[in-house]
């Protein structure tokens, strides 16, 4: 049987590496400076790099299912993606952090299902979206809908990692939420302001959310936006 991992493990030695030599070499006399934490859901359709035309070293990447962040007060259990939020804050000093969903979400129609019994962990862990899932019948719409305002749940959340509020109310770390429409090639950004999504193709700036210029103690903004989405009298 071939074992194409390991042909593509050679390719990189051989091909890819030589290329980037001297960039890894720097990078690991003077370590990794990251400006950009991305929190981005597990899907193989998702690809940071490529989103954001970066190479190494410029993100620090924290992937799992539904680019779902934890509490902040431990209650959810341990968990890599709040530790890694810590590090990158207080470690790295990263400048922008952006939480990215996207179209076609497994965790998100999960939301709308039955889930197996086996599943424990995963149950568990959907739990930090439900609060995203709308009252209605499950179509096209309603789950777009639902990734788009999980990305905004997961913003406000960020937003009790004290060290993640302190750094957005002085102005020295950026928050953007993203919704990648796979089909499309569009990321659509979260404007705070209006409560919606932008395509990035038409968008005066890369996500403004939440609270740029906006009072973060005068209300919830997951609920500005989801009163303006919200159809009410709808049922499952």
């Amino acid at each position: 049987m071939d074992d194409h991992l390991l042909e593509r493990l050679r390719r990189f030695h051989n091909d890819y590496f030589p290329d980037y030599k001297d960039q890894f070499q720097h990078l690991v006399e003077q370590g990794q400076h990251p400006t950009i934490l991305f929190v981005g859901c597990s899907d193989s359709r998702l690809v940071p790099y490529m989103l954001t035309g970066t190479g190494p070293g410029e993100l620090f990447i924290v992937r799992n299912v539904g680019a779902l962040v934890p509490p902040y007060n431990g209650l959810h259990g341990l968990h890599g993606t709040a530790a890694a939020i810590e590090y990158a804050v207080l470690n790295l000093h990263v400048s922008h952090i952006i939480v990215c969903g996207h179209s076609h979400c497994g965790a998100m129609k999960a939301l709308y299902e039955e889930i197996s019994p086996e599943a424990k962990n995963l149950q568990a862990w959907l739990d930090l979206a439900r609060e995203a899932a709308l009252p209605v019948q499950v179509s096209e719409e309603a789950l777009r809908r639902t990734e788009q305002r999980s990305v905004v749940l997961q913003l406000e959340r960020l937003m009790a990692y004290p060290m993640v509020r302190q750094r957005v109310e002085q102005r020295q770390i950026s928050l953007h939420g993203w919704h990648y429409v796979i089909e499309e090639g569009e990321v659509y950004v979260f404007d705070v302001k209006s409560g919606s999504f932008v395509p990035a193709t038409h968008a005066e700036h890369s996500g403004t959310g939440p609270y740029h210029d906006v009072d973060p103690d005068n209300g919830s903004i997951f609920n500005e936006v989801d009163a303006s989405w919200y159809p009410g009298g709808a049922s499952r």
